[in-house]
């Protein structure tokens, strides 16, 4: 009898230290967040803002898991042209069919397919990219913290927009291209803020 309660108590004791994970689901504050777009050519660069329509992350005891989010291409803003006109004109070039074909398109989204861990709050995130309906994966480090109830995470991630049949002025397809070139290359500066979505229960 004293053997079996003893066995019983080093038990309870065993599980009320060693408890399972617990899976939390975080709400993408869409005011908090941002991203910043920059894209370069031979001449120079423009850079500017696109919001974030919504999204959500999952973590395991604070370590991202998975998730998405969407940004509404219909914000598209480009802040470092001063002048009015050809602010406008840039703005409505890149919404247009050279570009993102926003009126066809009007949302982006990347979806988390796998995340490894690195170091300390360093990860690799690995998902799928879909701009004007055309999906890739893309990979790209990322640093995520958890604090107090929420989840930041940031990356510049580098996206090769021919592979989303956006080739205008791209040397790959068009020679004689000169101080004309654009740079296939352009870059989203991603700062994702999730607090804790409310009334959520952790899935143990």
């Amino acid at each position: 009898m004293k053997k079996t309660l003893a066995l019983t108590l080093l038990a309870a004791s065993f599980f009320a230290f060693v408890r399972p994970s617990a899976t939390v689901t975080y709400q993408v504050d869409t005011h908090q967040s941002k991203i910043i777009w920059k894209g370069k050519k031979v001449t120079g660069e423009h850079y500017g803002n696109v919001s974030l329509s919504g999204g959500s992350l999952t973590a395991t005891d604070g370590k991202l898991k998975g998730g998405s989010f969407e940004t509404d291409l219909r914000t598209l803003t480009v802040t470092d042209l001063t002048d009015k006109d050809y602010n406008a004109k840039l703005v409505g070039h890149l919404k247009g069919d050279d570009f993102f074909a926003v009126e066809k398109h009007p949302v982006s989204k990347f979806v988390i397919t796998r995340v490894t861990p690195l170091s300390g709050d360093q990860v690799t995130v690995a998902g799928k990219l879909t701009i004007k309906g055309i999906t890739k994966d893309i990979s790209f480090p990322a640093t995520v913290k958890a604090d107090a109830g929420k989840l930041t995470a940031s990356a510049k991630i580098p996206v090769d927009r021919t592979q989303f049949d956006i080739k205008y002025r791209s040397a790959n397809f068009f020679e004689n291209l000169g101080d004309k070139a654009i740079s296939n290359d352009f870059e989203l500066d991603v700062t994702l803020v999730a607090p804790a979505a409310s009334g959520a229960q952790a899935r143990k």
